[in-house]
C-alpha cells in the first residue's frame, strides 16, 4: 500500500470556503484502479493557519502516480489556483509505503 498526503496551512478566514471547495467537488478517484481511500483531515489552528491534510491510500505507488498522469487527476484539479489564495503557500506533498498495518476486529 501506499499513502499520499497533502498539508495545506489555510487561512483562517478562508478555512469554510476551503471545506465547502473539498467537500462538495468531483473528486473522480472512484474511477481510478488501485484507489483504497480518502480522509480530508482538520488539524490543528495556529495563529496565522489551520493545519488540513488529504490523505489518500492506494494499492501501490504505481496505481497513484498513474492517478496523478489520468484524465481524472486533470478533471478533479482543473480549478486549482483559480480563485482567491485559501492557504499560505502551495500544499506539502508527503508520500509513504505502507510497512505495518494493524486493523480492529470484525465484530461478531
Amino acid at each position: 500500500m501506499f499513502v499520499a498526503a497533502n498539508r495545506f496551512r489555510v487561512i483562517p478566514s478562508e478555512a469554510e470556503a476551503f471545506e465547502q471547495r473539498w467537500l462538495t467537488r468531483d473528486s473522480r478517484l472512484h474511477e481510478v484502479p488501485g484507489f483504497v481511500t480518502f480522509h480530508l483531515l482538520k488539524g490543528p489552528q495556529a495563529e496565522d493557519h489551520i493545519l488540513y491534510s488529504s490523505f489518500t491510500v492506494w494499492a501501490t505507488r504505481e496505481a497513484f502516480e498513474a492517478w496523478t498522469k489520468s484524465m481524472q487527476f486533470r478533471a478533479a484539479h482543473g480549478g486549482a489556483g483559480q480563485s482567491k489564495p485559501q492557504t499560505l503557500g502551495p500544499p506539502q506533498f508527503e508520500g509513504f509505503d505502507v510497512l505495518q498495518t494493524i486493523t480492529a476486529p470484525a465484530e461478531a
